[in-house]
Protein backbone atom coordinates (compact mmCIF):
# COMPACT_ATOMS: atom_id res chain seq x y z
CA UNK A 1 0.00 0.00 0.00
CA UNK A 2 3.03 2.72 0.68
CA UNK A 3 4.37 1.62 -2.39
CA UNK A 4 1.49 2.62 -4.60
CA UNK A 5 1.04 5.62 -2.57
CA UNK A 6 4.66 6.61 -2.76
CA UNK A 7 4.22 5.83 -6.64
CA UNK A 8 0.72 7.95 -6.95
CA UNK A 9 2.65 10.93 -5.21
CA UNK A 10 5.64 10.84 -7.72
CA UNK A 11 2.66 10.73 -10.13
CA UNK A 12 0.98 13.76 -8.53
CA UNK A 13 4.12 15.87 -8.31
CA UNK A 14 5.16 14.91 -12.14
CA UNK A 15 1.61 16.60 -13.26
CA UNK A 16 1.63 19.76 -10.74
CA UNK A 17 5.23 20.87 -11.73
CA UNK A 18 6.55 19.58 -8.53
CA UNK A 19 5.14 22.26 -6.16
CA UNK A 20 4.30 20.07 -3.42
CA UNK A 21 7.87 19.19 -3.08
CA UNK A 22 10.22 20.93 -0.17
CA UNK A 23 13.46 22.04 -1.31
CA UNK A 24 16.41 19.67 -0.54
CA UNK A 25 18.58 22.87 0.67
CA UNK A 26 18.05 26.52 1.02
CA UNK A 27 18.55 29.43 -1.12
CA UNK A 28 18.97 32.33 1.19
CA UNK A 29 19.91 35.88 0.75
CA UNK A 30 23.81 36.91 1.56
CA UNK A 31 24.58 38.08 4.53
CA UNK A 32 27.02 40.94 5.43
CA UNK A 33 29.49 39.16 7.32
CA UNK A 34 30.26 35.78 8.01
CA UNK A 35 33.18 33.43 10.24
CA UNK A 36 34.25 31.53 7.09
CA UNK A 37 33.43 32.33 3.41
CA UNK A 38 33.96 29.11 1.34
CA UNK A 39 34.01 29.88 -2.18
CA UNK A 40 33.17 27.18 -4.96
CA UNK A 41 30.28 25.02 -4.17
CA UNK A 42 31.66 21.63 -5.94
CA UNK A 43 32.60 18.88 -3.76
CA UNK A 44 35.24 20.04 -1.58
CA UNK A 45 33.66 22.96 -0.69
CA UNK A 46 30.28 21.61 0.60
CA UNK A 47 32.22 18.98 2.38
CA UNK A 48 34.30 21.43 4.18
CA UNK A 49 31.29 23.45 5.32
CA UNK A 50 29.66 20.27 6.46
CA UNK A 51 32.42 19.83 8.96
CA UNK A 52 33.36 22.98 9.93
CA UNK A 53 29.75 23.19 11.28
CA UNK A 54 29.51 19.23 12.51
CA UNK A 55 33.27 19.05 13.85
CA UNK A 56 33.75 22.44 14.52
CA UNK A 57 30.39 23.80 15.65
CA UNK A 58 31.43 26.93 13.06
CA UNK A 59 28.30 27.11 11.30
CA UNK A 60 28.50 31.14 10.49
CA UNK A 61 29.50 30.06 6.88
CA UNK A 62 29.16 30.73 3.68
CA UNK A 63 29.72 29.07 0.39
CA UNK A 64 29.91 31.31 -2.52
CA UNK A 65 29.37 29.50 -6.08
CA UNK A 66 29.83 31.56 -9.46
CA UNK A 67 27.32 29.16 -11.07
CA UNK A 68 25.62 26.28 -10.10
CA UNK A 69 26.03 24.04 -7.08
CA UNK A 70 28.37 20.53 -8.28
CA UNK A 71 28.60 22.67 -11.78
CA UNK A 72 32.13 22.39 -12.42
CA UNK A 73 34.41 19.25 -11.65
CA UNK A 74 31.89 17.63 -9.23
CA UNK A 75 29.87 17.16 -11.94
CA UNK A 76 32.19 15.87 -14.44
CA UNK A 77 34.37 13.22 -13.48
CA UNK A 78 34.24 9.56 -13.87
CA UNK A 79 33.78 8.75 -10.38
CA UNK A 80 36.50 6.35 -8.96
CA UNK A 81 37.53 6.49 -5.28
CA UNK A 82 40.62 4.40 -4.59
CA UNK A 83 43.79 4.35 -2.52
CA UNK A 84 46.37 3.05 -4.08
CA UNK A 85 48.82 5.64 -3.74
CA UNK A 86 52.80 5.13 -3.36
CA UNK A 87 53.97 7.51 -0.65
CA UNK A 88 52.98 7.73 2.60
CA UNK A 89 51.63 11.50 2.36
CA UNK A 90 49.26 10.27 0.01
CA UNK A 91 48.07 6.88 1.06
CA UNK A 92 47.03 8.41 4.36
CA UNK A 93 45.14 11.25 2.81
CA UNK A 94 43.41 8.98 0.13
CA UNK A 95 43.00 6.87 2.60
CA UNK A 96 40.70 8.44 4.96
CA UNK A 97 39.15 9.60 2.13
CA UNK A 98 37.87 5.82 1.09
CA UNK A 99 37.37 5.64 4.53
CA UNK A 100 34.90 8.72 4.84
CA UNK A 101 33.20 7.18 1.79
CA UNK A 102 32.31 3.61 3.46
CA UNK A 103 30.17 5.45 5.76
CA UNK A 104 28.90 8.75 3.85
CA UNK A 105 25.56 7.58 3.05
CA UNK A 106 24.47 6.78 6.60
CA UNK A 107 26.48 9.70 7.74
CA UNK A 108 24.44 12.45 5.30
CA UNK A 109 21.54 10.18 5.66
CA UNK A 110 21.78 10.13 1.54
CA UNK A 111 22.29 7.36 -0.73
CA UNK A 112 25.86 8.68 -2.64
CA UNK A 113 25.71 5.34 -4.18
CA UNK A 114 29.33 4.08 -3.03
CA UNK A 115 30.04 0.90 -4.68
CA UNK A 116 33.17 -1.37 -3.74
CA UNK A 117 33.27 -3.28 -6.45
CA UNK A 118 37.31 -2.98 -6.93
CA UNK A 119 39.79 -1.59 -9.42
CA UNK A 120 42.27 -3.20 -11.43
CA UNK A 121 45.41 -1.61 -12.56
CA UNK A 122 46.53 -3.92 -15.50
CA UNK A 123 50.08 -4.44 -15.97
CA UNK A 124 51.24 -6.06 -19.57
CA UNK A 125 54.75 -7.14 -19.39
CA UNK A 126 57.30 -8.79 -16.70
CA UNK A 127 58.87 -5.81 -15.66
CA UNK A 128 55.98 -4.34 -15.12
CA UNK A 129 54.69 -7.01 -12.92
CA UNK A 130 58.11 -6.71 -11.48
CA UNK A 131 57.12 -2.90 -10.47
CA UNK A 132 53.72 -3.95 -9.51
CA UNK A 133 54.66 -5.93 -6.74
CA UNK A 134 57.09 -3.36 -5.43
CA UNK A 135 53.77 -0.51 -5.77
CA UNK A 136 52.07 -3.45 -3.72
CA UNK A 137 54.56 -3.73 -1.11
CA UNK A 138 54.77 -0.32 -0.31
CA UNK A 139 50.80 -0.08 -0.23
CA UNK A 140 50.55 -2.75 1.92
CA UNK A 141 53.92 -0.62 4.13
CA UNK A 142 51.36 2.22 4.25
CA UNK A 143 48.26 0.26 5.48
CA UNK A 144 46.46 0.14 2.39
CA UNK A 145 44.90 -2.93 0.59
CA UNK A 146 46.40 -4.22 -2.40
CA UNK A 147 47.11 -7.42 -3.79
CA UNK A 148 49.24 -8.67 -6.94
CA UNK A 149 47.07 -10.45 -8.90
CA UNK A 150 47.71 -12.87 -12.04
CA UNK A 151 46.00 -12.62 -15.48
CA UNK A 152 43.82 -15.90 -14.38
CA UNK A 153 42.63 -13.78 -11.69
CA UNK A 154 41.81 -10.78 -13.79
CA UNK A 155 40.37 -12.85 -16.09
CA UNK A 156 37.94 -13.87 -13.33
CA UNK A 157 36.80 -10.33 -12.58
CA UNK A 158 37.13 -8.73 -15.87
CA UNK A 159 36.42 -11.29 -18.55
CA UNK A 160 35.20 -8.92 -21.23
CA UNK A 161 38.99 -7.60 -21.31
CA UNK A 162 41.56 -8.85 -24.17
CA UNK A 163 43.20 -11.94 -23.24
CA UNK A 164 44.36 -12.68 -26.79
CA UNK A 165 47.96 -14.13 -27.11
CA UNK A 166 48.87 -11.75 -30.12
CA UNK A 167 47.17 -8.67 -28.19
CA UNK A 168 49.42 -5.22 -28.66
CA UNK A 169 49.39 -4.95 -24.73
CA UNK A 170 49.04 -8.59 -23.17
CA UNK A 171 47.77 -8.81 -19.80
CA UNK A 172 50.10 -10.07 -17.65
CA UNK A 173 48.59 -9.42 -14.44
CA UNK A 174 47.15 -6.46 -12.15
CA UNK A 175 47.43 -4.86 -8.82
CA UNK A 176 43.78 -4.87 -7.51
CA UNK A 177 42.25 -2.90 -4.34
CA UNK A 178 38.94 -4.21 -3.38
CA UNK A 179 38.19 -1.14 -1.39
CA UNK A 180 37.94 0.84 -4.36
CA UNK A 181 35.04 1.27 -6.40
CA UNK A 182 32.64 4.28 -7.47
CA UNK A 183 30.04 6.73 -6.39
CA UNK A 184 27.43 9.03 -7.77
CA UNK A 185 28.88 12.37 -8.12
CA UNK A 186 25.73 14.16 -8.29
CA UNK A 187 24.46 12.57 -4.81
CA UNK A 188 28.35 12.93 -3.24
CA UNK A 189 27.57 17.22 -4.02
CA UNK A 190 24.05 16.68 -3.01
CA UNK A 191 24.20 14.96 0.09
CA UNK A 192 27.08 17.26 1.70
CA UNK A 193 24.50 20.50 0.58
CA UNK A 194 21.76 19.25 2.30
CA UNK A 195 23.45 18.55 5.88
CA UNK A 196 25.69 21.81 5.31
CA UNK A 197 21.97 23.49 4.47
CA UNK A 198 20.71 21.75 7.83
CA UNK A 199 23.58 22.55 10.49
CA UNK A 200 23.06 26.46 9.17
CA UNK A 201 25.41 26.91 6.03
CA UNK A 202 24.33 29.36 3.91
CA UNK A 203 24.64 27.77 0.45
CA UNK A 204 24.67 31.16 -2.47
CA UNK A 205 24.30 30.02 -6.18
CA UNK A 206 25.09 32.41 -8.99
CA UNK A 207 27.11 34.76 -6.58
CA UNK A 208 30.39 35.52 -8.36
CA UNK A 209 33.93 36.41 -6.19
CA UNK A 210 35.15 39.60 -7.72
CA UNK A 211 37.79 40.61 -5.70
CA UNK A 212 38.88 40.53 -2.09
CA UNK A 213 38.86 43.20 0.60
CA UNK A 214 42.71 43.04 1.81
CA UNK A 215 43.45 45.54 4.73
CA UNK A 216 46.59 46.04 6.28
CA UNK A 217 47.80 42.73 4.01
CA UNK A 218 44.90 40.78 5.93
CA UNK A 219 41.82 39.51 4.08
CA UNK A 220 39.12 40.20 5.47
CA UNK A 221 36.26 39.04 3.14
CA UNK A 222 35.51 39.39 -0.50
CA UNK A 223 33.44 41.60 -2.84
CA UNK A 224 31.06 39.34 -4.92
CA UNK A 225 28.55 39.93 -8.06
CA UNK A 226 25.87 40.44 -4.73
CA UNK A 227 27.63 43.08 -2.85
CA UNK A 228 30.56 42.68 -0.63
CA UNK A 229 30.89 40.37 2.50
CA UNK A 230 33.49 40.66 5.42
CA UNK A 231 34.65 37.01 7.07
CA UNK A 232 37.26 35.73 9.54
CA UNK A 233 39.02 33.77 7.14
CA UNK A 234 38.14 32.72 3.46
CA UNK A 235 38.46 29.60 1.95
CA UNK A 236 39.30 28.70 -1.72
CA UNK A 237 38.28 25.50 -3.36
CA UNK A 238 37.53 26.46 -7.45
CA UNK A 239 39.60 23.76 -8.96
CA UNK A 240 40.54 24.78 -12.02
CA UNK A 241 40.17 28.19 -11.42
CA UNK A 242 42.38 28.02 -8.51
CA UNK A 243 44.83 30.64 -10.52
CA UNK A 244 42.21 32.90 -11.80
CA UNK A 245 41.60 34.07 -7.50
CA UNK A 246 45.42 33.90 -6.94
CA UNK A 247 45.41 36.40 -9.32
CA UNK A 248 42.31 38.34 -8.01
CA UNK A 249 44.10 38.98 -4.70
CA UNK A 250 47.70 38.90 -5.03
CA UNK A 251 49.17 35.27 -4.86
CA UNK A 252 50.46 32.82 -7.16
CA UNK A 253 50.50 29.37 -7.46
CA UNK A 254 52.55 26.60 -9.05
CA UNK A 255 49.50 25.12 -10.84
CA UNK A 256 48.43 24.80 -14.48
CA UNK A 257 44.58 24.46 -15.56
CA UNK A 258 44.06 21.38 -18.18
CA UNK A 259 40.88 20.24 -19.57
CA UNK A 260 40.26 16.03 -18.31
CA UNK A 261 38.02 14.25 -20.90
CA UNK A 262 35.28 12.09 -20.46
CA UNK A 263 32.91 9.54 -22.21
CA UNK A 264 29.89 8.05 -20.96
CA UNK A 265 28.59 4.77 -23.72
CA UNK A 266 24.98 4.25 -24.42
CA UNK A 267 23.31 1.63 -21.67
CA UNK A 268 23.96 -1.90 -22.17
CA UNK A 269 23.57 -5.91 -20.44
CA UNK A 270 26.65 -6.08 -17.65
CA UNK A 271 29.87 -6.56 -19.29
CA UNK A 272 31.94 -5.41 -15.97
CA UNK A 273 31.74 -5.01 -12.46
CA UNK A 274 35.02 -3.24 -11.61
CA UNK A 275 37.11 -0.78 -12.71
CA UNK A 276 39.83 -1.36 -14.90
CA UNK A 277 42.76 0.81 -16.00
CA UNK A 278 45.71 0.46 -18.01
CA UNK A 279 48.72 2.74 -17.62
CA UNK A 280 50.35 1.35 -21.22
CA UNK A 281 47.51 3.09 -22.81
CA UNK A 282 46.23 5.59 -20.52
CA UNK A 283 42.67 4.69 -20.57
CA UNK A 284 40.54 3.12 -17.65
CA UNK A 285 37.21 1.83 -17.21
CA UNK A 286 33.68 0.92 -15.25
CA UNK A 287 30.11 0.68 -15.89
CA UNK A 288 27.17 2.73 -14.21
CA UNK A 289 24.25 1.37 -12.41
CA UNK A 290 22.05 2.86 -15.56
CA UNK A 291 24.27 0.31 -18.01
CA UNK A 292 26.46 2.89 -19.61
CA UNK A 293 30.31 2.42 -19.67
CA UNK A 294 32.14 5.47 -17.92
CA UNK A 295 35.19 6.26 -19.69
CA UNK A 296 38.37 8.11 -18.95
CA UNK A 297 41.81 9.02 -19.92
CA UNK A 298 44.73 10.99 -19.38
CA UNK A 299 45.24 14.77 -19.62
CA UNK A 300 44.82 16.87 -22.87
CA UNK A 301 48.09 19.02 -22.06
CA UNK A 302 47.03 22.06 -23.78
CA UNK A 303 46.19 24.50 -21.38
CA UNK A 304 42.69 25.28 -21.60
CA UNK A 305 39.37 26.14 -19.47
CA UNK A 306 37.58 24.46 -21.72
CA UNK A 307 34.66 22.04 -20.52
CA UNK A 308 34.04 20.28 -23.57
CA UNK A 309 36.05 17.66 -25.76
CA UNK A 310 37.77 17.72 -28.58
CA UNK A 311 38.13 14.46 -30.97
CA UNK A 312 42.28 13.88 -30.68
CA UNK A 313 41.88 13.15 -27.22
CA UNK A 314 38.55 11.22 -28.02
CA UNK A 315 41.06 9.17 -30.20
CA UNK A 316 43.41 8.68 -28.20
CA UNK A 317 41.16 7.24 -24.98
CA UNK A 318 39.03 5.34 -27.69
CA UNK A 319 41.40 3.51 -29.27
CA UNK A 320 42.89 2.41 -26.18
CA UNK A 321 39.41 1.02 -24.63
CA UNK A 322 39.12 -0.91 -27.83
CA UNK A 323 42.59 -2.48 -27.23
CA UNK A 324 41.54 -3.50 -23.61
CA UNK A 325 38.46 -4.79 -24.68
CA UNK A 326 37.49 -5.39 -28.19
CA UNK A 327 34.34 -6.61 -28.21
CA UNK A 328 33.61 -3.18 -26.81
CA UNK A 329 34.25 -1.81 -30.61
CA UNK A 330 31.15 -1.05 -31.76
CA UNK A 331 29.68 0.40 -28.70
CA UNK A 332 27.76 3.95 -29.19
CA UNK A 333 29.13 7.49 -27.47
CA UNK A 334 26.13 8.93 -25.59
CA UNK A 335 28.11 12.08 -24.05
CA UNK A 336 31.50 13.35 -24.35
CA UNK A 337 32.51 16.10 -22.02
CA UNK A 338 35.74 17.54 -20.05
CA UNK A 339 36.79 19.32 -16.88
CA UNK A 340 39.05 21.87 -15.62
CA UNK A 341 41.53 20.44 -13.77
CA UNK A 342 44.26 22.17 -11.97
CA UNK A 343 47.84 20.20 -11.60
CA UNK A 344 50.88 21.09 -9.49
CA UNK A 345 54.29 20.26 -10.81
CA UNK A 346 54.00 17.32 -8.58
CA UNK A 347 50.63 15.87 -9.12
CA UNK A 348 49.30 15.99 -5.62
CA UNK A 349 47.34 18.29 -3.72
CA UNK A 350 47.50 21.65 -1.94
CA UNK A 351 46.34 22.39 1.18
CA UNK A 352 47.25 25.52 3.47
CA UNK A 353 47.99 29.24 3.49
CA UNK A 354 47.88 31.44 0.31
CA UNK A 355 50.52 33.69 1.56
CA UNK A 356 48.09 36.32 2.08
CA UNK A 357 47.04 36.01 5.66
CA UNK A 358 43.21 34.76 6.04
CA UNK A 359 43.24 33.50 2.73
CA UNK A 360 43.80 29.25 2.47
CA UNK A 361 43.54 26.87 0.27
CA UNK A 362 42.14 23.70 -1.47
CA UNK A 363 43.29 23.06 -4.74
CA UNK A 364 45.65 21.27 -7.06
CA UNK A 365 44.11 18.03 -6.71
CA UNK A 366 44.32 17.49 -10.36
CA UNK A 367 42.89 14.62 -11.68
CA UNK A 368 41.78 12.72 -8.10
CA UNK A 369 39.29 15.20 -6.87
CA UNK A 370 36.41 13.78 -6.47
CA UNK A 371 37.67 10.49 -4.89
CA UNK A 372 39.23 12.86 -2.32
CA UNK A 373 35.99 14.91 -1.39
CA UNK A 374 35.85 13.82 2.12
CA UNK A 375 39.12 13.76 2.89
CA UNK A 376 39.53 16.73 1.05
CA UNK A 377 37.06 18.51 3.36
CA UNK A 378 37.74 17.07 6.47
CA UNK A 379 41.32 17.98 6.19
CA UNK A 380 40.38 21.85 5.09
CA UNK A 381 38.10 22.46 7.73
CA UNK A 382 40.43 21.53 10.10
CA UNK A 383 42.28 24.07 8.88
CA UNK A 384 40.12 26.59 8.60
CA UNK A 385 38.54 26.19 12.19
CA UNK A 386 42.16 25.79 14.24
CA UNK A 387 44.00 27.67 12.09
CA UNK A 388 46.65 24.79 11.97
CA UNK A 389 46.89 21.47 10.23
CA UNK A 390 45.58 17.88 10.56
CA UNK A 391 48.76 16.17 10.79
CA UNK A 392 47.27 14.48 7.06
CA UNK A 393 46.74 17.62 5.59
CA UNK A 394 50.57 18.98 6.99
CA UNK A 395 52.35 17.50 4.10
CA UNK A 396 50.78 19.10 1.56
CA UNK A 397 51.46 22.77 2.68
CA UNK A 398 52.57 24.50 -0.32
CA UNK A 399 56.03 25.38 1.66
CA UNK A 400 57.16 21.89 -0.09
CA UNK A 401 57.69 23.69 -3.07
CA UNK A 402 60.25 26.22 -1.59
CA UNK A 403 61.80 22.89 0.52
CA UNK A 404 61.66 20.61 -2.28
CA UNK A 405 59.76 18.16 -0.30
CA UNK A 406 57.55 17.08 -3.36
CA UNK A 407 55.30 13.87 -3.41
CA UNK A 408 55.52 13.04 -7.16
CA UNK A 409 52.72 10.55 -7.21
CA UNK A 410 52.58 11.48 -11.19
CA UNK A 411 56.36 9.70 -11.38
CA UNK A 412 55.86 7.34 -7.96
CA UNK A 413 52.07 5.80 -8.88
CA UNK A 414 52.52 5.94 -13.08
CA UNK A 415 48.98 7.47 -12.84
CA UNK A 416 48.31 11.36 -13.21
CA UNK A 417 44.40 10.30 -11.39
Amino acid sequence: MATNYSAFNLFREALSGHKGWKPAWRSPQLRSEYDVVIIGAGGHGLATAYYLAKNHGVRRVAILEKGWLGGGNTGRNTTAIRSNYFYPESAALYDLSVRLYEGLSRELNYNVMFSQRGMMVLTHSGPEMEMAARMVNAMQLNGTDAELIGPEDVRKRAPILNYRADARFPIHGAIWQGRAGTGRHDAVAWGYARAADQLGVDIIQNCEVTGFLIEGGVCKGVETSLGQVRAGRVGAAVAGHSSVLAGLAGYTLPIQSYALQAFVSEPMKPVIDTVAFSPANGTYFSQSDKGGLVIGGGLDRVPSYGQRGNQPTQEAVLSGLIEMAPALAKVKLLRHWAGIVDVTPDSSPIIGPSGVDGIFLNCGWGTGGFKAIPAGGYLFAHLLAEGRHHEISRPFDPVRFLTGALIDEGAASGIAH
